[in-house]
C-alpha cells in the first residue's frame, strides 16, 4: 500500500524548463556587449589616471575608483 503522499508525488505532472532560443547572431551581439563593458570597466578601473583621462583632466574617475584599484592591485601612486 502506497501513503497518499507517494501517490499525489506520482500524479503531478512534471513542469519544462524553458530555454531561451538564441541564435548566432543575438549570442554574438550578447557576446560584443559584454565585451565593450568589461573593457570600459577595465579602462576605468586600471588606466584612467586623468592626466591621460579621455573625459577631461580631471582626477575624479581616479578618485571614484580608487580603493577599488587597489583592491584588484592596480598600483596608482
Amino acid at each position: 500500500m502506497t501513503s497518499p503522499r507517494t501517490a499525489e508525488a506520482v500524479k503531478s505532472p512534471t513542469r519544462a524548463i524553458s530555454v531561451p532560443n538564441l541564435s548566432v547572431a543575438s549570442a554574438a551581439i550578447w557576446l560584443s556587449l559584454t565585451v565593450l563593458l568589461a573593457g570600459l570597466a577595465y579602462y576605468f578601473l586600471g588606466y584612467d589616471q586623468g592626466v591621460v583621462s579621455v573625459f577631461g583632466e580631471n582626477t575624479y574617475v581616479h578618485e571614484f575608483v580608487h580603493d577599488s584599484r587597489h583592491f584588484l592591485g592596480f598600483p596608482c601612486h
